[in-house]
């Protein structure tokens, strides 16, 4: 059992360091730098999904420990941001349950991960833009003011100076667009790399031998009936004024992106036995990837799935496989 405990330490120990020095690449400001910042839960991850959970909060308390040298506030961020919710993601995915006499195990949908994925960088944000004031006139102010300044840095724009920026009419209302876009932007962009750090994730350690957990089947993935009712009132609340307005849209974006990953699993689902479908899913995630706005179809798919059961009927229409000769 020691030898156990030393081995997480070690492994806890290998992972903090690392996901502190991913995550305080930011600072060199370099184009590389923000690839390595978003994939700092990922040692974490790693850390939890192969040796165990504790090796995994070891690791982000390490982590934090470390980035204390720079400062409370980064240690606190990469806690917030990166470590804690490594950890729980971590946690979960290899959490199961009896499923029959036979010792065999449920465990946790993978469905339910994308969800906790997703709220997850919705809570991030909405801590984030917290530190900016506690209503919504001083939110909008402070965010007003960094873009502004963003504006101005890049265009070499002293203060006392009016601001332009070339092919823009109205400056001003550029800076409006960046306030109100960028926090559900930020949210989405969170959603994706936890989503994305967590398969990556997955998949190293199921390289590696470790991973308990057997390979889920992502395109049967679903998510529970009540999402849907969240998604609806996170949305109308997002149309209400005031900061409870400008919080809603968050968890709104969030879910939004979730159900454009459950569109994908569809779809993955739904062209399973084409001859075609290396082709299909190959121009889809190409269209999504050159152009943006075709992730709103993958979003449409997931939500209509999600109330028709696509998969289902398709799976009926074609009957049962044909016996072998």
């Amino acid at each position: 059992m020691a030898k156990v405990w030393l081995q997480i330490g070690l492994v806890a120990l290998g992972a903090g360091a690392s996901s502190a020095l991913l995550f305080a690449s930011m600072l060199s400001g370099s184009v590389a730098a923000v690839a390595l910042f978003y994939l700092s839960p990922l040692p974490i991850l790693i850390a939890a999904m192969g040796w165990s959970h504790w090796a995994g909060l070891t690791a982000a308390l390490i982590a934090a420990a470390g980035l204390l040298t720079l400062g409370i506030y980064p240690a606190i961020a990469f806690l917030v941001s990166a470590g804690l919710p490594a950890w729980w993601l971590g946690y979960l995915a290899l959490l199961a349950r009896p499923a029959g006499p036979a010792g065999e195990l449920e465990w946790y949908p993978v469905g339910r991960l994308v969800l906790w994925a997703a709220a997850l960088a919705a809570l991030m944000v909405l801590i984030a833009l917290a530190q900016f004031g506690s209503d919504l006139a001083s939110m909008q102010d402070t965010l007003h003011r960094a873009f502004e300044r963003m504006l101005r840095a890049r265009m070499r724009i002293p203060a006392g100076e009016t601001l332009t920026v070339p092919g823009v009419s109205d400056p001003e209302w550029l800076v409006e667009t960046m306030v109100a876009v960028l926090p559900p932007a930020a949210t989405v962009v969170a959603a994706v790399t936890q989503i994305f750090n967590l398969w990556l994730a997955a998949r190293i350690v199921q390289t590696s031998g470790r991973l308990t957990r057997p390979w889920p089947d992502l395109a049967a993935m679903r998510f529970p009936p009540v999402t849907a009712v969240a998604l609806a009132a996170a949305v109308g609340a997002s149309f209400l004024p005031g900061v409870v307005g400008f919080a809603a849209a968050l968890p709104a974006a969030s879910l939004l992106l979730a159900y454009a990953v459950l569109g994908f699993a569809v779809m993955h689902g739904l062209t399973r036995h084409l001859p075609s479908r290396p082709i299909v899913l190959g121009g889809v995630y190409a269209a999504v990837a050159i152009l943006g706005w075709p992730v709103l179809l993958m979003t449409l798919l997931g939500l209509i799935d999600s109330a028709f059961d696509l998969r289902a009927r398709v799976a009926a229409m074609r009957g049962p496989p044909a016996p072998l000769a």
